[in-house]
């Protein structure tokens, strides 16, 4: 295969995450391309080679799989990188999932070992689950009419308008419209990432699933000056089946295309939801980390509940703790939780909600893991680890695993960073003994797997 040349192949398998391995016809390697289906026969063109191996761009499908089986649900589908598997039914893509963890983990396997993969768990729902969604402005070609919703697949800069999105609750969806409405009628500038120039970034919306509370958080540059009153009356007025417990005006003049506050204004009502999960309320802000799928967070952390054990008497380490979900579904069963989490607004939250569920036994340091860790008196006896998707820092790791700790449950939601760190926990001593995938993000290319570590005698 050269550069710049176009072929045409049928999509072998595709590898996590949303690598689709095809060996063009009379080509005796393979290429990468991505955001295609097992079985689709495609036409892709070659733009560069990683360790040798081409990596292609999917041009056209011309023939589609045999796995696709039903109609997409969403005008948008297939152009919108928010879904990538609509047309299949949710039970080939929970299989295509579960391959995909296990070929990762297999791999990852020190020489000699075994474990027991315990398949794959789908989501209570395959649609509207979202809690969170963070929706863009732009413009869906060149000059444009104003959009907000998701990237195109595979852009970096065009923007769908995605008012019938069905990872999300019509309540969000409806948010979206009017807020859309509103600034296409006063003719409002987007923030153009490559000019650092505009108003319009990022609208990003938060729902409790149990509660049906909404917080709206428009997220702007301090370039120009509106009155964003009248947005919020409309927004008021809208016929919900949840309600708006908050608007928040959130100022972002970064150059890096990130959602974050470098200052924020309440519109209305209070800067924060409450969503209930596994009998217990949980305040969540604007910023502070809390599992995408309610319901689904309910099934991942009954499996690490599972994984955990007996803990009575013993102390657990909850790092990377957030809201401090895991922490207090721990808690009435455990002798001491102790979280770490760097965003100081969770852990304020989090301490929040512990109070609020009379948990006693849970309490939850602000700052970096590598950092905070020497400040603990106390040695874990278990240890939870639910990193970022970049895996855990590999300064932190080893001080992690210099604690010895009989049981380390490991949760990932990128499974090609967990395989990169248990080289180093193997390394250290512990063996994996099971895991668990867990579908939280249905239709989407994402999953989520448990892993239970025991330190080997």
């Amino acid at each position: 295969m050269k550069k710049g040349q176009i072929y045409e192949g049928i999509i072998e398998c595709v590898d996590f995450p949303n690598k689709g391995k095809i060996s063009p016809d009379g080509e005796d390697q393979y290429a990468i391309v991505k955001n295609g289906i097992p079985g689709q026969k495609i036409r892709f063109m070659v733009q560069k080679f990683k360790q040798g191996v081409a990596q292609g761009r999917l041009l056209e499908v011309l023939e589609p799989s045999p796995l696709e089986t039903r109609e997409p649900v969403c005008r948008q589908f297939p152009a919108c990188g928010g879904c990538m598997y609509q047309t299949m039914s949710y039970e080939a893509q929970l299989e295509m999932k579960a391959g995909q963890v296990k070929r990762i983990l297999d791999q990852a396997l020190a020489p000699g070992r075994s474990y027991e993969f315990e398949g794959i768990l789908g989501g209570s729902e395959e649609f509207g689950y979202r809690n969170k969604m963070e929706f863009s402005f732009g413009d869906a070609y060149k000059d444009g009419p104003l959009s907000l919703g998701l990237h195109k697949k595979g852009s970096t800069y065009d923007i769908l308008t995605v008012s019938d999105c069905r990872l999300v609750h019509r309540d969000m969806t409806a948010v979206l419209d009017c807020v859309l409405q509103f600034f296409r009628e006063r003719g409002t500038s987007y923030y153009k990432k490559l000019q650092h120039q505009g108003y319009l970034r990022h609208l990003l919306l938060r729902r409790g699933n149990a509660t049906g509370e909404l917080l709206v958080n428009l997220v702007t540059t301090t370039q120009e000056e509106h009155d964003l009153q009248p947005l919020a009356e409309r927004l008021l007025g809208l016929e919900l089946e949840g309600k708006i417990t908050g608007i928040l005006h959130i100022y972002n003049d970064s150059l890096s295309d990130v959602v974050r506050s470098d200052r924020t204004e309440l519109l209305y009502g209070q800067d924060y939801f409450t969503e209930k999960l596994l009998g217990m309320d949980f305040k969540v802000t604007p910023f502070s980390f809390f599992q995408p799928n309610s319901r689904g967070a309910e099934i991942l952390y009954g499996t690490v509940r599972e994984y955990i054990g007996d803990i009575r008497d013993l102390t657990v380490f909850d790092l990377f703790s957030g809201t401090g979900t895991i922490a207090q579904v721990l808690a009435p069963v455990a002798g001491q939780v102790i979280g770490v989490e760097i965003v100081e607004e969770a852990v304020e939250a989090a301490r929040e909600n512990a109070a609020k569920n009379g948990l006693d036994n849970c309490r939850f340091l602000a700052g970096d893991v590598f950092k905070v860790l020497d400040e603990i008196g106390e040695k874990p006896d278990v240890i939870v680890l639910d990193p970022p998707r970049d895996g855990i820092h590999p300064k932190a790791l080893p001080k992690i695993l210099d604690y010895g700790a009989d049981r380390i449950v490991y949760i990932s939601c990128k499974v090609s960073s967990l395989a990169r760190d248990l080289e180093m926990i193997q390394g250290r001593g512990y063996e994996l003994v099971k895991c668990r995938a867990v579908d939280q993000f249905c239709q989407t290319v994402h999953i989520e797997c448990v892993c239970l570590l025991e330190k080997i005698s």
